[in-house]
C-alpha cells in the first residue's frame, strides 16, 4: 500500500487538520489502555459525521487500505489499536447528543459520545443508561456497542445488546445502514443492529446509536459483605436475588485484591476483620433499603460481616474497593488480562484452581481475580508473566474444561483469536466467516480481530 495517495485522499474528505500523521500525535492512538497492545499507523483520521465516515471508508476500499475503528480506546483485548499499519478511524468527533425522548425512553447519540456524557444528558429527564462501569469517562457508546459491553449492572438491565434500539453504521465500501426508528416491534427481516452489536468493528463502523434508557431507582443501597470462603459467593448471590427484587449488582473480589486496592488508593479497611472473599451488592427501590438489606444479609449464614450505605458518598466509598482493582493492578505493571465466565457451580472451583495453575507457567507472577458474581464472570489479571501466551493457554483451556466462555464481556479482539474454537464450534465459526465475507469481502475492517489474518487473505 502506498501511504501518500491514501493520506492525500483522506485529507480531501475530512480536512488536513483531521488526518494526523505526526508520530507524537499518533502515539496515544497506537497503544491500548493496558499498555500491552500497540502498533503503528500511517495516519489517524477523525471524521466529523457519518458522511465523512462513508467517504473515509470508500477511500480506504479504493486503495486497499485496512482500517481499525477506534472510540475511547479503553478496550482490553487489543481490538482497537493498529497491528499491521492499518489506518485508525477515530469516531471521537461523532459525539452529538440528540434530544431525550421521554415518551419512548430513548435517545440518539453519536458513536463517539462517552458513557458519562450520555448519562449526564439523560439524567435531567429522569432517565439513565442501563450499562455502567469504571471507564465511563472515556468509553464511547460506539465502542460499547461494538464489544457488547457489560459492566456492573448486567444483573438488572443486561448488556449493551439489550440497550440498543437502533443503529447507524457504515459498511466497508462506504454504504450506510440506518435502523434508527426505535420501534419496540419491528420484525422486517434480519436484526442487523443485533448482528453488529458485539462484532468488534469487523463488519461495519458504528456511527450512531438509538439507545434505550432506564428509569433509575429513587433510592439505592450498597452492601459490602465479608464471606468466609469463595464457595459462599454463589449461595449468597442466590439468596440476595430471591430476597431483593431490586438487586442491580453483585460484584466480587478476594482478600489479596482488596489489600492491593487499599495500598494503591490508601483506603481504610472496609470491615473490622479480613475475609477470604468479598461480595458487593447494590439494590434499588422506592424506599431506603438499609434495614431491608440488613435483614436479608442477616438471613444468610454465609455472611460473616457487612458494611451498608445508602447515601451517595457512602455508596461510592464501598464501590471504590471494587472499581479500584483495574487501576491498582495496572500500577504493578502491564497485566495479562483475561475475561472469562463459567456456570455458577463452577465459579468457586475455578477461583481455587487459577492461582496454582498460573504459577506452573509463571511462578513469579502475581494473579489477581475479581469480577461479576451474578454472571460468574471472572477477570483474571496476571502481572509479571514472562510468557503471556502460556498463561492465556492454561487459563482458557481450564475455563473451557469447565464449560465456560473465553470471553464474557471484553470481546475476542486480537488477544484471543487463536482460542475461539474453545467456545465456538466449527459450524459456528464457518457461519461467522461467511457473514464477514459478505459484509467486508476484502477483509479491510479490523483485520486480525475475531479471525486470524490468514483466513481473510
Amino acid at each position: 500500500m502506498s501511504v501518500d495517495p491514501v493520506v492525500s485522499a483522506l485529507r480531501a474528505v475530512v480536512g488536513p487538520e483531521h488526518v494526523l500523521t505526526d508520530a507524537e500525535v499518533r502515539a496515544s492512538y497506537e497503544v491500548d489502555w493496558t499498555g500491552r497492545f500497540r502498533g503503528r499507523t500511517p495516519a489517524v483520521v477523525r471524521p466529523a459525521d457519518t458522511t465523512q465516515v462513508a467517504g473515509v471508508l470508500a477511500v480506504c476500499t479504493e486503495h486497499g487500505a485496512a482500517v481499525v475503528p477506534q472510540g475511547g480506546n479503553t478496550g482490553l483485548v487489543g481490538g482497537s489499536v493498529p497491528r499491521g499499519g492499518e489506518i485508525v478511524l477515530s469516531v471521537r468527533r461523532l459525539s452529538g447528543l440528540g434530544p431525550v425522548d421521554s415518551l419512548s425512553g430513548q435517545v440518539t447519540v453519536g458513536a463517539g459520545a462517552t458513557l458519562s456524557a450520555v448519562r449526564s444528558h439523560a439524567q435531567p429527564a429522569g432517565l439513565d443508561v442501563g450499562v455502567d462501569f469504571a471507564a465511563r469517562d472515556s468509553a464511547t457508546l460506539g465502542g460499547m456497542v461494538a464489544t457488547n459491553a457489560g459492566g456492573g449492572q448486567v444483573l438488572r438491565y443486561g448488556g449493551m445488546r439489550r440497550q440498543v434500539a437502533g443503529l447507524e453504521a457504515v459498511l466497508a465500501a462506504g454504504s450506510v445502514l440506518r435502523r434508527m426508528s426505535g420501534l419496540v416491534k419491528d420484525n422486517v427481516g434480519y436484526d442487523l443492529p443485533g448482528l453488529l452489536t458485539g462484532s468488534e468493528g469487523t463488519l461495519a463502523v458504528i456511527t450512531a446509536v438509538r439507545l434505550r434508557l432506564v428509569s433509575p431507582d429513587r433510592f439505592r443501597t450498597v452492601a459490602l459483605l465479608g464471606l468466609p470462603a469463595a464457595d459462599a459467593l454463589a449461595r449468597v448471590v442466590a439468596h440476595a436475588r430471591a430476597a431483593l427484587p431490586g438487586l442491580i449488582s453483585a460484584e466480587f473480589f478476594l482478600d489479596d485484591g482488596l489489600r492491593l486496592v487499599r495500598d494503591h488508593r490508601r483506603l481504610p479497611a472496609p470491615l473490622p476483620a479480613q475475609y477470604p472473599a468479598y461480595l458487593l451488592l447494590e439494590a434499588g427501590g422506592a424506599a431506603d433499603l438499609v434495614d431491608v438489606m440488613g435483614d436479608v444479609l442477616g438471613g444468610s449464614a454465609d455472611v460473616a460481616d457487612a458494611a451498608v450505605a445508602s447515601d451517595p458518598s457512602g455508596r461510592a466509598a464501598l464501590w471504590s474497593y471494587r472499581e479500584g482493582h483495574a487501576e491498582a493492578i495496572n500500577a504493578l505493571g502491564i497485566p495479562t488480562k483475561l475475561d472469562v465466565s463459567v456456570s455458577q457451580d463452577a465459579l468457586a472451583p475455578l477461583l481455587a484452581q487459577l492461582p496454582a495453575l498460573v504459577s506452573t507457567v509463571a511462578p513469579t507472577a502475581r494473579t489477581v481475580l475479581f469480577g461479576h458474581a451474578a454472571e460468574a464472570n471472572v477477570h483474571v489479571n496476571v502481572v509479571g508473566a514472562a510468557d503471556p501466551a502460556a498463561v492465556e493457554e492454561e487459563v482458557l483451556r481450564l475455563v473451557a474444561a469447565h464449560g465456560g466462555s473465553i470471553s464474557a464481556e471484553h470481546g475476542v479482539g486480537a488477544a484471543k483469536v487463536r482460542w475461539t474454537s474453545l467456545s465456538r464450534t466449527s459450524e459456528d465459526l464457518a457461519a461467522m466467516r461467511a457473514v464477514k465475507r459478505a459484509l467486508d469481502p476484502a477483509g479491510l475492517l479490523n483485520p486480525g480481530v475475531l479471525f486470524p489474518l490468514e483466513e481473510l487473505c
